[in-house]
């Protein structure tokens, strides 16, 4: 889950999600589903926002999964408005990266290609100069023992895509 908006509400929210979780593990002895989890998150956001005496949460999340039908990718709105993305963008500029995506997402991408894509999605709404400090990527496979598992990239790596990306 990556956020953009006001940090502590992004925390409040994946204390939630957390715990969600682990009670659905603990009652069906399996993984959440992603569009659950989501749903869910939705649902408390939502809520905050037809409230009254409570302010709506500031926060949009970008929220990723694996699940038995494959890599599942949702965006939550402050609202509690969620929608399902092969890809997608969040924060300032969004727009820019949204549309490059658009025009170069394709469904046969390589994770190297992906990768690739995704940095130079990123460099389309950066201000500044972007480094392999001020980024971070993170990638979500399966392994050779063909199970889930999500890595950030270290910044030595990012720093070989970022290399390969013209200035």
């Amino acid at each position: 889950m990556v956020y953009s908006g006001m940090g502590p509400d992004y925390r409040l929210l994946v204390r939630k999600a957390r715990k969600e979780a682990a009670q659905y593990q603990l009652k069906f002895e399996e993984e959440i589903p992603t569009a659950l989890l989501v749903q869910e998150v939705a649902s408390v956001m939502q809520e905050y926002t037809q409230s009254g005496g409570v302010r709506p949460f500031g926060v949009s999340l970008l929220v990723c999964g694996w699940d038995k039908t494959g890599p599942k990718l949702y965006q939550c709105d402050p609202s509690g408005a969620f929608f399902a993305w092969k890809a997608t963008a969040l924060g300032k500029n969004y727009v820019n990266s949204k549309q490059f995506l658009e025009k170069r997402y394709k469904e046969d991408l390589e994770l190297e290609d992906a990768i690739h894509t995704a940095i130079l999605a990123l460099k389309e709404g950066f201000e500044g100069q972007m480094t392999a400090e001020n980024i971070e990527v993170g990638v979500c496979r399966k392994n050779r023992q063909n199970e889930i598992i999500f890595e950030k990239l270290d910044q030595q790596q990012v720093a070989d895509y970022l290399a390969n990306i013209p200035n």
